[in-house]
């Protein structure tokens, strides 16, 4: 089993510096999503090791999604990745069951040391384009 990732967050910008990052660290990029129903619909449909996720986004939200990925799949990993302003919203994700806090702008090491704790350290893939 790969070490897979699902890229959440309505910037862009934001899910290429995730996907390139994660990519280079051995990570496969199984979908991305820029909001929340899009996010619940590939979760479904990839099965993957590790979600990041925007909480602030249009329309559906990171914590719809959150809620609904959770409720598919109680053990599923979720990192919530957005900006220290959300302290509130941020509180409820860890009720909900996020895995995990990155802070925008992260880190790339800080992030694939993250993601890295929820694979096996057998998982490697080659970078794919």
């Amino acid at each position: 089993m790969s070490k897979t990732l699902l890229v959440v967050d309505d910037a862009a910008i934001v899910r290429e510096k995730i996907k390139d990052a994660a990519c280079e660290a051995g990570w496969r990029i199984v979908g991305e999503a820029a909001d929340g129903k899009e996010a619940v619909r590939q979760f479904i449909e990839t099965r993957p090791t590790v979600t990041t996720l925007d909480l602030v986004m249009p329309e559906f939200d990171g914590i719809y999604a959150l809620k609904e990925i959770m409720a598919e799949d109680q053990n599923a990993k979720v990192v919530v990745v957005s900006a220290l302003g959300q302290k509130n919203v941020l509180k409820d994700a860890f009720k909900l069951g996020a895995a995990d806090f990155l802070v925008k702008p992260f880190d790339r090491k800080a992030l694939t040391v993250t993601l890295d704790q929820f694979a096996s350290k057998e998982e490697t893939v080659a970078c794919a384009s």
